[in-house]
């Protein structure tokens, strides 16, 4: 392993790929601490110190977590990168989700520039809801204790006797917002093909998985705090190594199932054309237990903090407040859906099962499959060609989707249930499963896998010389693009070295 990361910087071209990966890393870092124009930094820095000493309680406190996560604390920062990629993210789950259900879409992605269209869609409906969610920022600004990633920013306002933003800024600043966190997330959507292109691994994912990675020191800050502070007795210590092996553990199961695959065994007919004989050989057809992937917790997690999202700002209204009936609804439907019900776990577990079984019928197609082994003379052995093959295909992966969903449940619980049992914060609980988690995996795997491939093929050892990695979250890749050349690369570190060179100047001035 280690003789691994040391030959990558012995390959030119890889090494220039992840030095390019890095500059570009680095950019994302600084463009989340940039705030936003007319911001009040000083009531951020106040608000900081507040929430280093008080933890965030409430039915927002897990939906606030999530945000920080995703966004890489771009949101309680104000920057510019605000709403990371996640609008590009969205936008691209529409149009993969389009693609599958309407048959018009579908019938582009299958012309010869079909697929450059669809990323010409992608990017118009990413800029749509950049727009939309910018503007909802901006308005959640204005009033930002109604937001649920600034919980007691109102009584911070108070005590420092200023706002965040200015009560005479009006339609110019969220004009101006709007503008910038558009022209950010866009920023962000063209660093992230660069990665792609010229870097290692996919770069919206590694942009998400910095952003989580972001969030790390300061949980295991708060999680040392927790357990070796004066509250915490004379076994927190023990209980701190303890967590440690149970995240190692889960970690570990997360990668058996990430991987896991059933492998269906084809084989093809022989054909003699001339005096040379086609086919006959073995092949194998991999299913994976975990198909549908994240995409069954990020739907399911989308739903169940929207209910929070939309009663936090509906008990706002001054209506709401004189009524005594929506006053005291309000709690105990947001209590419902914070993850202190058991009928959470039960609405998510029924949600991620149905999300994961959509998710596969709609990618999953064993129809065409069977079809397309028909047509080049493949079958499963023990099975007919045609309709059999495509039930045998389909009852297979309804089987491996079953295992599936019931281990995106449990992974899915394990941060809520952990922060209840031991009284955790989100932010600490969030590392020890559900999206973050599995993201964190896929991508690290991801990155590995285009690694020991360009080792592999330049005669190195890769990271595992027993059993090389296999398969992979995004496909192989890495071997067709091209990287960063030595003259730009000299540029681009002299422009990072500009840019840290500005932000550490500013930040003393500060």
């Amino acid at each position: 392993m280690i003789s691994a990361f040391a030959n990558t910087f012995r390959v030119p071209e890889l090494r220039e790929r992840i030095l390019f990966t890095l500059a570009m890393i680095v950019i994302v870092r600084l463009g989340v601490a940039v705030t936003l124009p007319g911001v009040d930094a000083s009531v951020l820095d106040a608000w900081a110190d507040w929430s280093a000493d008080n933890e965030a309680t409430g039915p927002g406190a897990a939906l606030g977590a999530m945000l920080a996560v995703f966004s890489g604390g771009g949101l309680q920062a104000c920057g510019i990168f605000a709403l990371g990629i996640m609008p590009y993210i969205s936008a691209s789950i529409m149009i993969q989700l389009m693609t599958a259900v309407v048959p018009s879409i579908a019938k582009i992605a299958r012309e010869d520039n079909g697929r450059q269209k669809l990323n010409q869609y992608t990017r118009i409906i990413t800029i749509i809801i950049a727009v939309v969610q910018g503007f909802l920022l901006a308005k959640g600004m204005e009033n930002p204790g109604s937001l649920p990633y600034f919980p007691g920013i109102d009584q911070v306002m108070q005590e420092e006797g200023r706002r965040l933003v200015p009560a005479s800024a009006g339609i110019s600043f969220e004009l101006m917002t709007v503008l910038t966190i558009t022209a950010g997330t866009m920023l962000l959507m063209w660093i992230g093909d660069q990665m792609t292109e010229k870097g290692v691994g996919n770069g919206v994912s590694i942009i998400i998985t910095v952003n989580i990675i972001a969030g790390l020191p300061g949980a295991l800050v708060v999680a040392w705090n927790v357990f070796t502070g004066d509250a915490a007795g004379a076994g927190g210590a023990m209980k701190l190594v303890l967590m440690l092996a149970f995240l190692l553990a889960v970690i570990m199961a997360v990668i058996a199932i990430t991987e896991a695959q059933r492998r269906i065994a084809i084989q093809y007919a022989k054909r003699v054309v001339g005096r040379k004989q086609y086919g006959g050989q073995t092949q194998y057809l991999p299913l994976k237990v975990n198909y549908a992937g994240v995409m069954p917790i990020i739907f399911a997690s989308a739903i169940l903090t929207l209910p929070i999202f939309l009663l936090q700002q509906l008990a706002s209204f001054e209506w709401v407040q004189k009524s005594d009936w929506m006053m005291s609804f309000i709690p105990r439907v947001s209590e419902i859906f914070s993850g202190v019900s058991p009928w959470y776990y039960v609405v998510a577990g029924v949600m991620i099962f149905f999300f994961s079984f959509f998710w596969v019928a709609t990618m999953f197609q064993p129809s065409q499959i069977a079809e397309d082994l028909k047509r080049a003379g493949g079958y499963i052995p023990g099975v007919r060609p045609g309709p059999p093959t495509s039930k045998f295909l389909d009852f297979t992966m309804t089987r491996l989707t079953f295992a599936g969903a019931i281990f995106l449940t449990l992974i899915f619980m394990i941060p809520s249930l952990i922060s209840n049992s031991m009284g955790l914060p989100m932010l600490v609980t969030q590392f020890f499963g559900g999206t973050s988690l599995l993201i964190l995996v896929g991508v690290v795997l991801d990155v590995m896998r285009q690694v020991e491939t360009h080792l592999l093929q330049r005669h190195y050892d890769g990271f595992l010389r027993q059993g090389k990695i296999k398969g992979g979250r995004f496909g192989a890749s890495g071997t067709a693009t091209k990287s960063a050349k030595s003259g730009k690369m000299v540029y681009l570190w002299v422009l990072f070295a500009i840019l840290v060179l500005i932000f550490v100047t500013a930040k003393a001035f500060q």
